[in-house]
Formats: C-alpha cells, sequence, structure tokens
C-alpha cells in the first residue's frame, strides 16, 4: 500500500506546523481516514441521547497573564472547532465552529493514548492482564531497550529510552516513527522501537514518547487476541449509546492499531467517554476496569525529587489552581482535550485546529486556566 501523495504532503505539514488555518482544519476533519483504518463500531442500539441543562450557562472569567477574557475570546483565540460541557452528566454548554458539527468526525491526535491506556485498565479487570509490573516480555516479543521495560512504566513513559517529541523536527525521533508509519508494513513500529537507544535505567528517566504508546496496542492484541477495534468495541464503545462508530488508524492494512494516535470520532461521542471515566468505569451499573483505576491512572508520579505530571497516558494539568485540584486530561496535539474533574462532576471535550502541533506549547490562552475558569463558574 502507498498513501496518496497529497495526502502524505498535507500529513508532513500537519506534523510540520506549516499548514495555513483553514487547511489544519481540513486536515483534522480527515485526518483519521489518510492511513489504513479500522472500525469501533457503535453496535446495534440506539444512541443514548445526552440530557441537557435547562439553566443558561454562566459567564466565565478566564485568568491570562493579567487579563480576564470570557467564552467568546476564548473559543476565538484558542482556534477551537468544537465544545462540549458536561456537569453532573448533563449537558450545560455546547458548541460547534470552523466546519464541524455533531455528526462529523475529528481527529484526536494523543488523545487516543488515554484511550488506549483505559483498555488496559478493561484487561486487568478481564484477566487478561494480570501485573503492571511485569515485563513486556510477557507478552510480547521485543527486544533492545524494552526487554526489562515493564508494563507500568511503559504506560508512564519512564522507561529511559532515549526520545524526541519534537514534531516540527525533521530529525526527531518522533518524525523517524512516523516514516516508518508510512512504510505500512506489519511491525514496522514494534521493530523500529526495538532499535532505539537507552539513556537510563527503566524507571529512571520520563520522555513522552508516542512510540510507546503504539506498544500498548501490540500488548492488548497479543493479550486479549482481537484487534484494538474490537476490543475497545465490546468494552466500551457498543455500551456507551454512542452516536456513531469511531475510526482507528492500522499500522498496515488488516494490521496492528497504531493505538496512540489516529482515532476519530464525533465530539458527543468524546464527551461519552468522559463521562465514562468520570464514573470510574462503571457501564449501566457494571464495571469495565478495576475500582480507582482511574484515580490511579489520573495521578502523577515520582522520579527521585522530581513529580512527573503524567499518569497511565493521562496528563495533569501544569497551572496551579485550587480548581484544578485532582483533575486529569487526555491531550492531542492542535489542541484535543478530554478533561475530568471528579471533585466537581464535571467534563470538558474540547477539539481545536490550533497554529502549531508542539504538545503542551501553549498558544493562546491557557487551556487549564479555561478549565478551572468553567469549574468555578458551574459551583
Amino acid at each position: 500500500m502507498s498513501i496518496d501523495p497529497g495526502d502524505k504532503a498535507e500529513l508532513l505539514k500537519l506534523f510540520g506546523g506549516t499548514l495555513m488555518p483553514g487547511e489544519v482544519v481540513h486536515a483534522l476533519l480527515r485526518n483519521s481516514r489518510v492511513f489504513p483504518y479500522g472500525i469501533v463500531s457503535r453496535g446495534s442500539g440506539a444512541p443514548k441521547m445526552l440530557s441537557y441543562s435547562s439553566e443558561p450557562f454562566p459567564a466565565i472569567a478566564v485568568e491570562h497573564d493579567g487579563r480576564t477574557f470570557d467564552m467568546a475570546d476564548f473559543l476565538s483565540v484558542n482556534r477551537v472547532a468544537g465544545l462540549l460541557i458536561l456537569k453532573d452528566g448533563q449537558v450545560a454548554f455546547e458548541q460547534y465552529e470552523l466546519g464541524l458539527d455533531a455528526d462529523t468526525h475529528w481527529a484526536s491526535c494523543s488523545v487516543a493514548k488515554s484511550i488506549a491506556s483505559t483498555l488496559v485498565g478493561a484487561a486487568m479487570y478481564d484477566g487478561a492482564v494480570r501485573d503492571l509490573d511485569a515485563p513486556l516480555t510477557d507478552y510480547i516479543e521485543i527486544g533492545g531497550p524494552y526487554a526489562e521495560v515493564s508494563l507500568r512504566q511503559l504506560l508512564r513513559m519512564c522507561t529511559g529510552v532515549e526520545w524526541s517529541e519534537e514534531y516540527v523536527d525533521p530529525g526527531s525521533e518522533r518524525r523517524k516513527l512516523l516514516a516508518r508509519q508510512l512504510e505500512f508494513q506489519p511491525r514496522a513500529v514494534v521493530e523500529h522501537m526495538a532499535g532505539l537507544s537507552r539513556c537510563a535505567p527503566p524507571g529512571g528517566s520520563w520522555a513522552y514518547n508516542t512510540g510507546e504508546s503504539y506498544l500498548v496496542a501490540a500488548v492488548l492484541e497479543k493479550a486479549t487476541g482481537r484487534p484494538l477495534t474490537e476490543y475497545l468495541s465490546e468494552k466500551i464503545w457498543s455500551r456507551l449509546g454512542m452516536e456513531q462508530d469511531a475510526t482507528w488508524w492500522l499500522d498496515s492494512p488488516g494490521g496492528m492499531v497504531v493505538s496512540g494516535s489516529g482515532m476519530g470520532a464525533t465530539l458527543r461521542d468524546y464527551a461519552r467517554f468522559g463521562q465514562f471515566v468520570l464514573d470510574d468505569g462503571v457501564i449501566a451499573g457494571e464495571r469495565v476496569v478495576p475500582e480507582g483505576w482511574f484515580k490511579e491512572a489520573g495521578s502523577p508520579f515520582r522520579i527521585g525529587e522530581r513529580s512527573i505530571p503524567y499518569g497511565y497516558m493521562w496528563w495533569m494539568p501544569e497551572l496551579q489552581d485550587p480548581e484544578l485540584e485532582g483533575t486529569f486530561q487526555a491531550e492531542g496535539i492542535y489542541g484535543q482535550y478530554i478533561h475530568v474533574n471528579p471533585r466537581e462532576r464535571l467534563v470538558i471535550a474540547m477539539l481545536s485546529a490550533r497554529s502549531k502541533p508542539n504538545y503542551r506549547l501553549r498558544f493562546g490562552l491557557n487551556d487549564d486556566a479555561f478549565f478551572a475558569a468553567v469549574a468555578r463558574a458551574l459551583k
């Protein structure tokens, strides 16, 4: 298989941060179907319609660099294409911009990592994965720097493997991984990761590493004996009343799911997944992940004296604000989020088309300040 030259050029510009504003929107509206992809079935049941609050959404005040901004400012400056806020399970706010609508898929980018790590919890509850501290070699054949890495270290990305996630640098490990993806060969990603170098012992250093999130699919597909698309459908997607099937990139036609990126779904379905997380992984009274899984997955960990604001492929907000205490979020390049606030029973799903891909590089208004402002306004 080969990718259409025009699609490849668009993809490389998307990673390189050189697309114009309208081109970014175009790319994110179709990105999840550029590579070979599998279907995450929503099942045959009727969608579970969202409940809407009858209360008007209150004015919010986003504090940023000594200035105060409102909702319209935030949506405009941060190029938000879709925003859905759930409070106590009800829709408090829903807005679409930039050509997105309720029925349209949008690329989640690295939000897919948090969904993949959730499936590790489901596999633990099923008994397919028994010990997070077991080595990866208990599940898959992999050598090089990953021969002594545990599944927990993989989920936290504290493997000690040398890595640069710099999207705009053509020589970074992230871009080299993309080049291997474009070969569309089975196990090319796994083979590439096994050939990397080590900079510290396992558990001795942390680096955000998309390639490691791809290894999660290799582990899960081996442990469960089925494609990750089928497992996600069976455990979650077909049971939450999703409105549409989702799509998810594969490494080759009919091959392994590329579990760290490449998922496409609607804004409402991303929000439904966030509500599932807020409900501690329980659907209609039936548990899907171990009790307390998300408290652990959404908490930082330590390497020596350093606190790492990352759990099992979930981020912690950087902003120090009491409204954000105990919160965690799935994040993707160009401004994709599922923010979860257990204390306030709040979920914020946000899809954006920012100017640059760099993870955690803030353009525009601070997203964490926005999440805090929403929590404060809805108290």
